[in-house]
C-alpha cells in the first residue's frame, strides 16, 4: 500500500469508525516493522498482509504507550 492509494481515504477503524494512518515499512525486511494502519485515538494497529489491510476488530493489536509514541513518529504525513 502506498500514500497515493485512494483506499486510504475511505478506510476506517472498525471500532470507532475514524480515520486510520498508514505506518510505513521501515525498509528492513528482517525487522518487526511491517506496514500497518494505525488508530492513534485507540492505540490500535491493524496489519497489512500481502497488501490487504486486515480490519476486523479482532485483527487489531493494542499497543503500549511507549509503542504509541514510537508509532507516531512512523506515521505518514
Amino acid at each position: 500500500m502506498n500514500l497515493d492509494d485512494p483506499l486510504l481515504k475511505i478506510l476506517a477503524c472498525p471500532l470507532d469508525k475514524g480515520p486510520l494512518h498508514l505506518l510505513l515499512d521501515e525498509g528492513d525486511k528482517d525487522a518487526d516493522t511491517p506496514e500497518a494502519l494505525y488508530n492513534p485515538r485507540l492505540h490500535r494497529r491493524y496489519p497489512i498482509v500481502d497488501g490487504i489491510p486486515q480490519l476486523l476488530p479482532t485483527s487489531g493489536e493494542q499497543v503500549s504507550e511507549d509503542e504509541h509514541e514510537r508509532l507516531l513518529k512512523r506515521m505518514a504525513p
